[in-house]
């Protein structure tokens, strides 16, 4: 059905509670002006929840609260709230009302509470009150003796509110983790669930020997809300809610690279880590996968990039002292701040406090560069599912962040779980790259290292495995070198080089032995043939003489030719006038005598 044009849709409004997380997944906190339910079984954080909203009203917001308590009196819950460093006591604006029943306390006659609600109204109404907390409210229906009753006094106190227009909090113990699938029919909060505008849901379990803590929104009237179940840890500061959904923002996809601190391996790569992608390093014990970390972090220092390395096997220190021998030195980072190094201890905690601890840390430092030195750390403490659900937040939330995350992961070994939570994780990252041993390993006598880049998305990159060199001077890939169809690393690959080394020499040497018997023999025929020429140019030589005596000779005679020619014309045609004929210029005149 369409709604009618003539009704306004509008959204509800809403009070924040100042819980980290639990804001988000509300898209905005409890509903204002109406009642929220907490329930859950005893040590799941329902008082500390109520507590922390009203709190954070007054300190945040300056929303004066009222928290009625049933089940401790308020010395207690003010000792107890200092733990988490707040001081109620000096909260002007925050009243607390001690509403314990006496524990031999039987109800008589008549029992409601209109009594209760009376002096709350004058209360709140004095300090002008927007927020109020009625904690263990099952502790009071419990002295109801049935549930017509019961009924009727949460009906009287959800009216009342509604009335008082305060945001309101119950909470109250329910077990969730039965197996009826509607416990609140045989508990005294009876219909309570249906009635309220939100109810919320926290169950505190164990997961192999770890603490899990989780949140549920099962309502949550005209409004939309994360409806999967949500980690939470109660910390130094309270409750922490970790969203399972997080909004990676849209816009540009980045594109700008930054250098794994190797050189080769940015070739490899197509010019280093694209900004903001995830990268994993898998790889045996001893296989450097540190060594690799720490160049990233040594390379984000060079850029004065704020970097945050979180590592689970070693101290800090210890990483900084080793990582000086192959020429890594991080030390001037850690000194100025530009590098922090945070030491996590597997075990003290569960998989949810880990990841809110290190949320905290980016929310402190504002690192753009991050290490998590191993990621496997996590299979310890979690089973297979949680820890491909942290790898999973933990990328979609590293990405919203802009932050350039690299991690470190042994391969899984023997278990088939943990191996597959890896391999999980892997196929999640941007890039994968592997590191290994080569060449048989110990078999072949020594240990040669081999890096591998199983993917890298969005990256056009080398499919070949390059051999991983640690010395003094640093690290250093070489190019890959294959021999009748093996790859070949260290010794054996130097003994290679060298075999061909040697024969190339050999070739070389052949080569130029006959290179120089040829040039000999060219030089000689050169000789000889320069004599050849020296001949054949002296022969020409005289033959153009030859030409040339002929040439004249030819001449000469052609000349005498034709003068008797002219003599025999001018005999024929006789003298003219008595005149004797002219000579030719330079020849002697005939003496007619002589004829």
């Amino acid at each position: 059905m369409n709604p009618s044009n003539d009704i306004a849709l509008t959204e509800i409004a809403k009070a924040l509670t100042g819980i980290q997380g639990f804001d988000q997944i509300t898209s905005g906190g409890i509903p204002r002006g109406k009642a929220t339910l907490v329930t859950g079984g005893p040590g799941s954080g329902k008082t500390v929840f109520g507590l922390q909203t009203l709190a954070n009203g007054v300190l945040l917001w300056d929303e004066p609260g009222i928290f009625v308590a049933f089940e401790e009196n308020s010395q207690q819950i003010i000792a107890n709230a200092a733990s988490f460093g707040w001081n109620l006591a000096e909260l002007k604006k925050l009243f607390f009302v001690d509403a314990m029943p006496d524990p031999d306390t039987i109800a008589v006659g008549e029992f409601d509470f209109s009594g209760m609600l009376t002096l709350l109204s004058a209360k709140a109404s004095a300090m002008k009150a927007r927020r109020i907390v009625f904690d263990s409210l099952d502790v009071l229906l419990h002295l109801l003796p049935s549930p017509v009753e019961r009924r009727r006094e949460m009906n009287r106190l959800h009216n009342w509110l509604v009335a008082n227009g305060l945001t309101a909090m119950i909470t109250a113990k329910m077990d969730w983790q039965r197996a009826e699938p509607v416990p609140w029919e045989e508990g005294v909060l009876q219909y309570m669930p249906f009635i309220v505008d939100c109810v919320i849901v926290l169950s505190h379990q164990f997961d192999n020997s770890f603490s899990q803590r989780r949140l549920r929104i099962l309502k949550y009237r005209g409004s939309s809300f994360a409806e999967n179940e949500c980690p939470f840890i109660i910390g130094a500061f309270g409750l922490d809610v970790a969203p399972t959904d997080t909004h990676v923002p849209g816009g540009s996809i980045p594109t700008e690279r930054v250098s794994t601190g190797v050189e080769p391996l940015d070739k490899m790569l197509g010019g280093g880590f694209i900004r903001g992608a995830t990268t994993i390093i898998t790889g045996e014990c001893g296989t450097a996968k540190t060594t690799l970390a720490g160049a990233f972090c040594e390379a984000a220092g060079k850029r004065n990039e704020r970097t945050l390395y979180i590592a689970f096997d070693e101290s800090g220190e210890e990483i900084v002292r080793n990582l000086r021998s192959v020429s890594i030195e991080l030390e001037v980072y850690v000194k100025n701040g530009i590098l922090f190094m945070h030491t996590g201890q597997v075990g003290s905690g569960t998989v949810e406090e880990h990841l809110l601890q290190i949320r905290a840390l980016v929310q402190r430092h504002r690192p753009s560069c991050m290490v998590i030195d191993p990621f496997s750390a996590f299979t310890k403490i979690g089973n297979e599912l949680t820890t491909q659900a942290i790898a999973a937040r933990m990328i979609r939330w590293v990405k919203s962040q802009g932050i350039t995350l690299v991690c470190t992961s042994l391969p899984g070994g023997a278990d088939p779980g943990i191996a597959a939570s890896i391999l999980k994780i892997a196929t999640a990252a941007d890039t994968w790259l592997h590191l290994g041993f080569f060449d048989g390993g110990f078999d072949g006598g020594e240990r040669n290292r081999g890096l591998t880049i199983f993917k890298s998305r969005g990256t056009k990159h080398s499919n070949q495995v390059a051999e991983l060199i640690l010395s003094d001077s640093g690290i250093s890939l070489a190019d890959p070198y294959t021999a009748d169809g093996r790859l070949l690393m260290g010794t054996m690959r130097w003994q290679k080089e060298r075999a061909d080394g040697e024969e190339r020499a050999r070739l070389e040497a052949e080569f130029e032995s006959k290179r120089t018997a040829v040039f000999d023999e060219v030089a000689e025929l050169e000789a000889h043939l320069g004599t050849l020429q020296r001949s054949l140019d002296a022969k020409r030589l005289v033959l153009h003489s030859m030409s040339g005596v002929e040439a004249t000779r030819i001449e000469d005679e052609e000349v005498r030719h034709s003068g008797v020619i002219r003599l025999r014309q001018a005999k024929e045609s006789g003298f003219i006038d008595g005149a004797r004929p002219e000579t030719e210029p330079g020849k002697p005149a005939v003496n007619e005598n002589h004829r």
